[in-house]
């Protein structure tokens, strides 16, 4: 392979590191959503300490554990891109730029997965509703949803006459 060839393959692998860092920011704003901020303002004037011995007089917790685990799986998944991509299996940009933006567009189910029972504890414990009391919530939600605008603009204009696509 020439070095139109490698070059090529340095930009899959550069644009799967950039989709895993933006994964890895969602994964991190839903953490830091559902263990930090959403308590803060769900339970105004009370610090993180307060809010965990509120929840424990209910028999009530936010599990850090599960938290983690659900809000790092696209980042994992993302990794998994990069190192197909890495290691030439995944061969297409296309290819890449759609599952990297398939990881966001499923990082909405996942945030709700994940805070729906820290919610809900939340909600238990201090007789509140169990939403979110922060807009990142729904930000996470817009950007997941605009993930999926962009995967469907991806495959519907590849190959439209007058767009221009790069075959790799």
């Amino acid at each position: 392979m020439g070095t139109k060839g490698s070059s090529t393959q340095t930009s899959r692998v550069i644009i799967s590191i950039v989709g895993l860092m933006a994964i890895a920011a969602y994964g991190l704003t839903a953490a830091l959503q559902i263990l930090v901020w959403n308590p803060l303002a769900a339970v105004p004037g009370a610090t993180l300490d307060e809010i965990h011995e509120g929840l424990a007089r209910r028999n009530e917790s936010i599990s850090l554990v599960a938290v983690l685990t659900w809000t790092s799986l696209g980042t994992l998944l993302a990794l998994v891109v990069v190192l197909l991509t890495a290691t030439r299996v995944i061969s297409r940009l296309r290819t890449v730029v759609i599952v990297q933006l398939l990881i966001l567009v499923l990082g909405a189910p996942m945030y709700f997965f994940a805070s729906f029972s820290a919610g809900m504890a939340l909600a238990d414990a201090f007789f509140i509703s169990g939403g979110d009391y922060t807009p990142w919530g729904g930000l996470l939600g817009l950007l997941s949803a605009a993930a999926l605008i962009c995967t469907l603009m991806v495959v519907i204009f590849r190959g439209r006459p007058g767009m221009r696509t790069a075959r790799t």
